[in-house]
C-alpha cells in the first residue's frame, strides 16, 4: 500500500474479507462484533498504521469534543497563560482545543473561524484581531448555534458571553497612581478606539484627568497597534514635543518596553523625569531595568472562567444558556518605573 494514501475502513475490511460495517463495528468495541475479529481488526488497524476520521465522526455524533480558540498572537503570555488555564479545565471534561491565531489580522480570524466551522468544533472562544470593525463572521458561528465566548476583546453588539478585566477603572488606577506621584502631565498611548477595551481605557484616562482638573491635550493622546515598534516610534514623537510629557500611561507591555528602550536611549530618568506604567503584567516587565509598573489581567482566572463558560453551554446542549458577562477588578502593580516617592 502506498506510504501517502490513508488507510480507510474498506482497507482494513478487505484484508481481513469482512465487511466494511464489521469493521467499524469492531473499532468501537460493538458487543455484537466477536473478541477474536476485535483484536483481528485492531491488529490490522496497527498494522496499516489507520487513523480514524474525526470530522466524519463529528458529522455523525454531531459532537466533537473540540472547542476552537482564537488569540490575536501566541508570543504572549497573556494568551498564553490564559490558553493554557482553559485548555486544563477543558480537558478535564474530555474536551480538547484546537489553537488559531489571527496575528491581528481581520482576513485571517476570518479564515481562522471558516477552518474551525468545517472541523465542526462544539464551541468557539476568541479574542478579537486588532483589525476586526466588521462582525459577520462572529455573526456567522452564532447563526449555527454553536456557542461563542469572548475574552478579553469582545464587541458588546454582538451579545455573547464574556470575560475580562475592568478596563475602564484600570486607567482610573493608572492615573490616580501617577497623580499620587506628583505627575500632571500624563500622556497615553493606547490601542484603536473601535476595538471596545481600548476605547473604554481611553475614556478612563480622559474620565481620570478630568476628575484630577488636569486639561487632555490631543497631542498626547496617540492611538497604535500597540507593537514594540510602535512604543518606539510614539515614544520618540512624544519626546519630540515641545512640552514633554512627565507620565506615559501604554496599554500594552510590548508597546511599553519599546517606550522603555527610546527613554534609556535618550538618557532620560525614569521615573524622575518621565514615569512610565504599562499594561498586561507580562513577565518581562519584572525584569527589565527599571521594572515596569503595569495593570495584572488576571489571565489565569479568565481562561478557567472562559472554559467553565463554554461547558455550562455544552451542558446544557439544546437549552438557552442565560449569557454570562464576567467582568475582573484590575489590579495594579507597582514596580520602579512609575515609583517617584520610594
Amino acid at each position: 500500500m502506498s506510504n501517502n494514501k490513508k488507510t480507510t475502513i474498506k482497507d482494513i475490511a478487505n484484508v481481513l474479507n469482512i465487511s466494511p460495517a464489521a469493521v467499524s463495528k469492531a473499532l468501537h468495541n460493538d458487543s455484537r462484533i466477536s473478541a477474536k475479529t476485535k483484536e483481528a481488526v485492531r491488529r490490522v488497524a496497527k498494522d496499516l498504521n489507520y487513523q480514524p476520521n474525526h470530522l466524519a465522526s463529528a458529522l455523525r455524533k454531531g459532537k466533537s469534543n473540540l472547542v476552537g480558540v482564537i488569540v490575536p498572537r501566541t508570543n504572549s503570555n497573556f494568551f498564553s497563560s490564559v490558553v493554557q488555564n482553559m485548555e486544563e479545565e477543558l480537558n478535564k471534561e474530555g474536551y480538547n482545543i484546537i489553537i488559531t491565531q489571527s496575528n491581528e489580522s481581520y482576513n485571517k480570524e476570518c479564515r481562522n473561524i471558516d477552518t474551525l466551522l468545517f472541523t465542526q468544533v462544539d464551541g468557539i472562544i476568541a479574542s478579537m484581531a486588532n483589525e476586526t470593525i466588521d462582525l459577520q463572521y462572529y455573526e456567522k458561528i452564532k447563526s449555527k448555534g454553536i456557542p461563542l465566548i469572548l475574552f478579553d476583546r469582545g464587541e458588546n453588539d454582538l451579545n455573547v458571553d464574556y470575560i475580562g478585566i475592568n478596563d475602564y477603572d484600570s486607567s482610573h488606577l493608572i492615573v490616580d497612581h501617577l497623580v499620587e506621584q506628583g505627575c500632571k502631565r500624563i500622556a497615553h498611548i493606547g490601542g484603536y478606539k473601535h476595538t471596545r477595551i481600548f476605547n473604554n481605557r481611553i475614556r478612563g484616562y480622559v474620565d481620570a484627568l478630568k476628575k484630577h482638573n488636569l486639561p487632555l491635550n490631543s497631542e498626547l493622546l496617540i492611538e497604535s497597534d500597540l507593537t514594540t515598534k510602535d512604543g518606539r516610534e510614539k515614544m520618540t514623537q512624544l519626546l519630540g514635543l515641545k512640552n514633554r510629557p512627565d507620565a506615559v500611561y501604554v496599554a500594552g507591555d510590548y508597546a511599553a518596553l519599546g517606550a522603555l528602550q527610546v527613554l534609556n536611549e535618550s538618557n532620560i530618568k525614569i521615573p524622575e523625569e518621565i514615569a512610565l506604567v504599562g499594561f498586561g503584567n507580562e513577565p518581562f516587565t519584572a525584569m527589565v531595568t527599571p521594572t515596569i509598573t503595569s495593570i495584572n489581567q488576571h489571565s489565569s482566572e479568565i481562561g478557567k472562567q472562559a472554559a467553565k463558560t463554554f461547558l455550562a453551554h455544552a451542558k446544557k446542549e439544546k437549552v438557552k444558556q442565560k449569557l454570562n458577562k464576567i467582568i475582573l477588578d484590575a489590579e495594579l502593580i507597582v514596580r520602579d518605573s512609575s515609583n517617584i516617592k520610594n
